[in-house]
């Protein structure tokens, strides 16, 4: 005959039954939560850099009178000064001062690029125009009453030859008297912010008309933007129609890529060009324009502007802003996983002198992930003279697998779940 367990037995047995099924129960809740509950970021450490910074090239500039250069602007934009030398003040500028009466002249009337404009008929009074400059010493070209030439013609004779006595016909045929076209050219020059330019004639012979080195570059870039205008100053030689050939005063053309601009020489100016030149700087093709004034003689000033041309070109390099590959950062987890994070692209860029290259970074919040997946974002900034924009944008990517972390790491950390 079985005898029936004890309430003492009983108990015991219901403790160890519900022990049992608490542990269950705790189980089949704990494992559930601690596989799927979230895990914590990989640490990011993306640590600083010090901006890199180009070495300074030197200018070759003259050691007498003043000097400048720079990247040349547009019809909007302003050029960039890559350097100067001598006085910023303004001085004579001799018949430099021709480039603003044609600007000047043809913002009143325009020729159509490919265009030769409206005819001028030269009178008794542009005679005496070339009697009066001969009488001066001015510089002129031949002329009699009858003929006819066309604007553009005017304009080549005026700018090629430096002839003062086609700046008086053609600005009393634009504006009816020189002293209309000075009042229009001084409204121009303000216009044009030129606050250290100032005209007083229509050819430069005077040396009130005078400009500072820096509006100069501002000027050159203008007539090389109008196509009228550039193409002229880039002619060496042109036949013209009952004048036969007429020359450039600027016999630099084609010289170490130079293609403009104009010539000036008096007692009180010197030797004076104010240029423009296409240079080769890597692969890319880069123009320039420069002034040298105050030159001794003609020889002084083609060995000034050809060092200081020269010079110009010899200080610009191509800079590796950055490479594909680079490592910006890295990626480390609690769980023993680590991972690079690279620049996804390269950088380079072309700049003058000194420049200084800076970088900041951003990264995502990652637990893990591919490689090569995009996990953040670089920016470059260049100070100083940079041909290829100032600001650069790069994707930050993994450059190996960041992994989660296994099952055993999440059930054996169970603080996690606790915050």
């Amino acid at each position: 005959m079985s005898s029936r367990p004890s309430p003492a037995v009983y108990r015991r047995r219901r403790i160890v039954v519900g022990s049992v099924l608490l542990v269950l129960a705790v189980i089949g809740t704990y494992l559930p939560v601690a596989l799927l509950a979230p895990v914590p970021a990989a640490v990011a450490s993306v640590p600083d850099v010090a901006p890199r910074v180009t070495d300074a090239a030197p200018l070759a500039t003259p050691a007498a009178g003043s000097s400048a250069i720079g990247l040349a602007g547009g019809a909007a934009d302003a050029p960039r000064a890559l350097g100067s030398s001598g006085s910023p003040d303004p001085v004579p500028i001799a018949s430099i001062t021709k480039t603003i009466t044609a600007l000047v002249v043809l913002d009143e009337k325009p020729i159509a690029d490919g265009g030769q404009g409206p005819d001028i008929a030269i009178t008794d009074t542009d005679a005496q125009y070339l009697a009066d400059t001969i009488a001066v010493g001015g510089s002129w070209a031949s002329v009699y009453p009858g003929q006819v030439l066309t604007e553009r013609q005017v304009l080549e004779i005026m700018l090629l030859e430096s002839a003062n006595n086609y700046s008086l016909t053609l600005t009393t045929w634009a504006f009816g008297s020189v002293d209309a076209y000075l009042a229009a050219a001084t409204t121009w020059i303000a216009d044009h912010g030129l606050s250290g330019t100032a005209v007083v004639d229509t050819s430069g012979l005077d040396p009130g008309s005078r400009s500072t080195t820096s509006d100069l570059l501002t000027i050159g870039s203008l007539v090389m933007a109008d196509p009228v205008l550039s193409a002229i100053v880039g002619t060496a030689t042109d036949q013209l129609p009952q004048l036969g050939e007429i020359q450039n005063t600027n016999t630099l053309i084609g010289s170490d890529g130079i293609d403009g601009i104009k010539t000036g020489t008096t007692d009180e100016a010197g030797r004076c060009l104010l240029f423009s030149a296409d240079v080769t700087v890597g692969d890319e093709t880069v123009a320039l324009v420069g002034v040298v004034l105050g030159a001794a003689s003609d020889d002084d000033l083609h060995a000034s502007v050809l060092a200081l041309l020269e010079s110009a070109q010899a200080g610009f390099r191509t800079v590796d802003v950055v490479t594909a590959g680079d490592v910006i950062g890295r990626y480390t987890t609690e769980w023993g996983e680590s991972a690079d994070v690279v620049a996804e692209q390269t950088v380079t860029t072309t700049v003058w002198s000194s420049a200084t290259v800076s970088r900041t970074a951003e990264v995502d919040d990652v637990t893990s992930g591919a490689s090569g997946t995009e996990v953040g974002t670089a920016r470059f900034t260049v100070e100083g003279i940079a041909l290829d924009g100032t600001e650069f944008t790069v994707p930050l990517t993994l450059a190996s697998t960041l992994d989660g972390p296994d099952a055993g790491w999440k059930l054996s950390h169970p603080g996690r779940l606790f915050g």
